[in-house]
């Protein structure tokens, strides 16, 4: 392991889609390689935020925002220290993740694009089917609703795109956008600009 520090500034990615649309898969992915080339960084997956840091908390809509504003307060925290945070959550709504943006500065939103039906199918613990039956109440895209980002940063479209594949382009991104050099990127350098950090 390269235990070299990369240089890189502070920053929050926040990969927000349906159910099982392949948000933890890519945001592991990312965060596995950014720790590998020595980036500091941070990931909270929205099922082990639940069991830990908001575990009394429901699936009302409040319940939902109040979930995510608690991610949301982690990522500004560690993303003024210089730490990339990363959170992969469902977060349904526009207006909380609006909200998350205007607090946190800087802040990438990555909708990770995949057909219901295509969620559905790859639902290995059946969530999806219980919530068609009744037997899961505000279960997002069976009964309540998501509501898909109007201006993300990046679109990944897991139906036609491997994990490998969306993860590098979100490495390519943020290695575009000036907050890392392109020494994070699996296999060499990417056709992407090679821009100076930001500062």
């Amino acid at each position: 392991m390269n235990r070299r520090r990369t240089e890189h500034k502070g920053l929050t990615i926040w990969f927000t889609g349906l159910p099982c649309s392949g948000k933890s898969t890519i945001s592991q992915l990312v965060f596995d390689q950014l720790r590998r080339t020595g980036v500091k960084a941070e990931l909270f997956d929205g099922d082990a935020v639940r069991q830990n840091l908001t575990r009394g908390l429901g699936f009302s809509k409040e319940d939902r925002d109040e979930n995510i504003r608690r991610i949301g307060y982690m990522c500004q925290v560690l993303t003024r220290n210089g730490v990339i945070a990363i959170a992969a959550a469902i977060s349904p709504y526009r207006a909380v993740r609006g909200e998350l943006r205007s607090l946190i500065t800087p802040f990438i939103e990555i909708y990770v694009n995949c057909p219901l039906e295509v969620c559905k199918q790859r639902d290995s613990k059946g969530m999806y089917k219980r919530a068609l039956a009744g037997q899961l109440a505000n279960f997002t895209g069976v009964s309540d609703p998501y509501e898909e980002p109007l201006a993300p940063e990046l679109v990944l479209y897991t139906n036609d795109e491997r994990p490998e594949e969306c993860s590098r382009r979100v490495l390519e991104l943020i290695v575009n956008l000036g907050y890392v050099h392109n020494g994070i990127l699996p296999n060499g350098k990417s056709n992407v600009d090679s821009r100076p950090l930001k500062r």
